[in-house]
């Protein structure tokens, strides 16, 4: 176990991450020099190694996250109470730093589902799809028929989920947000862990079932030609005479499905086909030192797979968006990252809103101060491979490698989005403590230190914050790519076995509701 009370990322750094809750009067040294805690720092937070004179950069991971807004003395607990975000200047220097294309490694598996079409599966559910929200309820009540003496009866289906939201309707016909829920909705409903899908309307909505049918590439069986072709896959509610009669027909139709949905059987199938999503939550000053990294570890170690690794949350990039124009693999692809960075400035502008109102509360009492600070860790669970792609929103991913997609930072939103990508497994980093899962694909939850993953130890799959005592990155990194393999594998996470996901369905909306 490591003593050092602090943690300094990179040599240019004039600050030190506190690896513990460090008491005032704490002496520790760093090159040589000795400095003394000048007040109580908690885990996460960030101490002064020299004297920062106001208005200098504040440096962490050898970037600016800040400038301070005081004279901060060498031991001073660095904060937002001294530390402005200010304005940067960032020199993108466009595919200069392309990395070298990770050696293959070929011949790993894991235990999966394979699609009629070819396509694989990391879970098997059966998805009831609301148009509008005034259509969710009848969604919720229809699943809420298959209770577990049910299902026990076909131990290969994962279960029935409710995709219900709360929108649908009073935006433009066909406008941006029609067009991407249209792409939200469909992407589930094509998604390989969807073995077979109903849609459900009201009838008079905007997102009317047809134009979903018809504009999102749906087919009447879900995917699967073994699916019975006397499914009532699409209804509307007025046309069914209410809520009763089109849960009925609907659990009807279930029942029909589910000896077809039962059959399939795991299969091996190449790591290759694993499309990993990385998110954070619930962040705190270590998640840049223990939990980002070491899933962009993981994230490099899938690549070299043959996988793809998708880096989300487009506002958490702000201000560490240089660091990935250089790993771009055209000027294309990086101008296609800051014009969804252009883009977000733009649109909170529109509100009297700053991209840079995060962190947030829960960020903050963990030691994030500014969004640069935050974006630079969130950065590191990309790994270190070229760039190869930009995504809009809900995208299908096509390309393999690491690519981004384009999401908010709000974590269901966001998920809901690299979901609808094809995202098959995600991980989930976390230092305050998110609970967080998303059906129909499994997540993993990362805790960043070991405080919170002791306390919370039925949420969180994997610790590390054992890092901070002295573990490598490689090492933890390696533990998070086994735990993705065999969790594609079938293995339950620590959210899927409390039953969570039915109410982190979120399709991102941006546009004005009428």
């Amino acid at each position: 176990m490591t003593t050092a009370p602090f943690v300094r990322l990179h040599p240019e750094d004039n600050t030190a991450v506190a690896a513990r809750r460090v008491p005032e009067g704490t002496k520790f040294s760093f090159g040589g020099v000795e400095i003394t805690a000048r007040e109580n720092v908690d885990m996460g937070h960030k101490i002064a190694l020299r004297p920062i004179e106001v208005g200098q950069p504040i440096k962490k991971f050898g970037q600016t996250i800040g400038f301070a807004s005081t004279n901060i003395a060498a031991g001073g607990w660095v904060h937002v109470h001294n530390v402005s975000a200010g304005e940067l200047t960032l020199d993108y220097a466009f595919c200069s730093e392309i990395p070298e294309p990770p050696t293959p490694v070929e011949g790993r598996t894991f235990m999966g589902f394979r699609r009629p079409d070819g396509r694989s599966a990391t879970r098997n559910y059966i998805g009831i799809i609301s148009t509008v929200n005034c259509s969710a309820t009848a969604s919720k009540y229809a699943a809420q028929k298959f209770d577990t003496a049910i299902l026990e009866q076909f131990p290969n289906v994962d279960g029935i989920v409710p995709l219900v939201h709360k929108g649908g309707c009073a935006f433009q016909y066909g406008g941006q947000d029609h067009q991407q829920l249209t792409r939200t909705l469909s992407g589930f409903a094509r998604h390989p862990n969807i073995a077979a899908y109903i849609v459900l309307g009201l009838g008079c909505e905007t997102n009317q079932a047809s134009y979903l049918m018809e504009n999102g590439g749906l087919i009447q069986l879900g995917g699967s030609s073994q699916l019975p072709k006397n499914a009532p896959l699409v209804m509307n509610i007025q046309d069914q005479g209410g809520i009763a009669k089109t849960v009925k027909k609907t659990v009807a139709a279930i029942h029909d499905l589910l000896p077809e949905v039962n059959r399939v059987k795991r299969v091996p199938i190449p790591v290759s086909e694993i499309m990993l999503g990385v998110e954070c939550g619930g962040s705190d000053g270590n998640s840049g030192t223990t939990a980002n990294p070491a899933l962009g570890y993981c994230s490099d170690l899938l690549v070299a797979h043959g996988g793809t690794s998708i880096l989300s949350e487009t506002p958490e990039i702000y201000g560490g968006e240089h660091l990935l124009t250089r790993r771009a693999i055209s000027r294309e692809v990086g101008d296609a990252l800051l014009e969804r960075i252009r883009w977000w400035i733009e649109y909170t502008a529109k509100f009297g809103e700053r991209i840079d109102i995060n962190p947030s509360v829960g960020n903050k009492k963990g030691g994030l101060t500014t969004i640069y600070e935050k974006s630079l860790g969130a950065i590191a669970k990309g790994g270190t491979t070229a760039m190869r792609a930009v995504y809009k929103y809900a995208e299908q991913v096509t390309e393999k490698g690491f690519v981004v997609m384009d999401t908010p930072g709000y974590d269901p939103a966001s998920v809901t989005g690299l979901v609808a990508g094809g995202m098959n497994v995600c991980c989930f980093t976390t230092g305050r403590g998110s609970c967080f899962g998303c059906k129909p694909v499994p997540t993993i939850k990362i805790s960043t230190n070991t405080p919170m993953y002791n306390r919370m130890i039925d949420d969180m799959d994997i610790n590390a914050g054992t890092i901070l005592d002295g573990a490598t990155i490689e090492e933890v990194g390696r533990e998070i790519f086994e735990e993705v393999i065999a969790v594609a594998g079938g293995k339950k996470t620590k959210s899927e076995a409390q039953g969570i996901g039915d109410e982190e369905f979120h399709p991102w909306t941006f546009g004005p509701i009428t």
